[in-house]
């Protein structure tokens, strides 16, 4: 326990940066560590309509309220929350993931947030001799 006597959720203080196409996780710990598998767990980004990016209750994934752009590529670990481990696997990263992500225990009234940078991609390719192609995706603001 903390100095208070109270649980603390952490987090990463620096940002997470990621390709568009990658796999990402977003780190959300209690610590102390204790078994939080059955504890409500929000991850959200408050920029969002509805904010809600993942949601669990009772023990399971609640994910009626869930931001469409999120359907199929968030996922929390049942082995990780028996150890505190809260974090969040984001699939199949996009542009538009880039944000602040707030994750949230409210029976412990504590959060954290990590903020993702979404980087865009360049292939070069040689088309013929001396000749190159480039192509890129993910600017933000476009060039």
């Amino acid at each position: 326990m903390s100095s208070s006597g109270r649980s603390l959720v952490t987090g990463q203080s620096q940002p997470l940066r990621a390709k568009i196409g990658d796999d990402i996780t977003l780190p959300c710990y209690v610590k102390p560590a204790r078994d939080a598998v059955n504890e409500m767990l929000e991850w959200s980004r408050h920029d969002l309509n509805p904010r809600f990016v993942h949601v669990r209750r009772s023990g399971e994934d609640w994910l009626v309220v869930q931001n469409l752009d999120f359907t199929g590529r968030t996922s929390v670990s049942i082995d990780a929350l028996k150890q505190g481990d809260m974090s969040l696997k984001l699939s199949k990263v996009k542009l538009s993931d880039e944000g602040t992500y707030t994750c949230f225990i409210p029976a412990l009234n504590t959060q954290s947030s990590v903020q993702l940078v979404v980087d865009a991609v360049i292939n070069l390719t040689k088309v013929s001799s001396g000749v190159l192609q480039c192509q890129s995706k993910g600017w933000y603001p476009e060039p």
